[in-house]
């Protein structure tokens, strides 16, 4: 059986992607099996996924490469089970970094799609 995290464990969980893609990784993969099965668990929660890039690229590029990289976790939890009316999905582009630097190190942290819990 797999051990069944809390709503504190869930929120804010992160995925980080390789440049220029919204491919899962395997670890991402694994880390939403324990996301779905929290979800199943608590069918009245919501979530967010928030998808955000690095710096480099334009604006309109890096929005829509946030956008499929939500979309990429939403189908893939929606494929272990949960339905997709209960996950919204935003891009915020390069416009939130999780690290203002311009190295590869801090690129790769800014690369991630983020889960929320969303009430509404």
């Amino acid at each position: 059986a797999l051990p069944i995290y809390e709503a504190d464990q869930i929120d804010g969980h992160l995925s980080y992607f390789d440049v220029d893609s919204a491919t899962l990784r395997t670890p991402t993969i694994s880390g939403l099996l324990f996301v779905a099965e929290y979800l199943k668990a608590n069918p009245d929660q919501r979530i967010l996924v928030e998808g955000h890039c690095d710096e480099r690229g334009t604006r309109d590029y890096n929005l829509a490469l946030g956008e499929k990289r939500a979309a990429a976790v939403q189908a893939e939890l929606v494929r272990l089970g949960v339905a997709k009316d209960r996950i919204r999905i935003i891009s915020y582009g390069k416009e939130r970094p999780a690290d203002r630097g311009t190295t590869d190190a801090a690129w790769a942290k800014n690369r991630r799609t983020v889960i929320r819990f969303n009430p509404s």
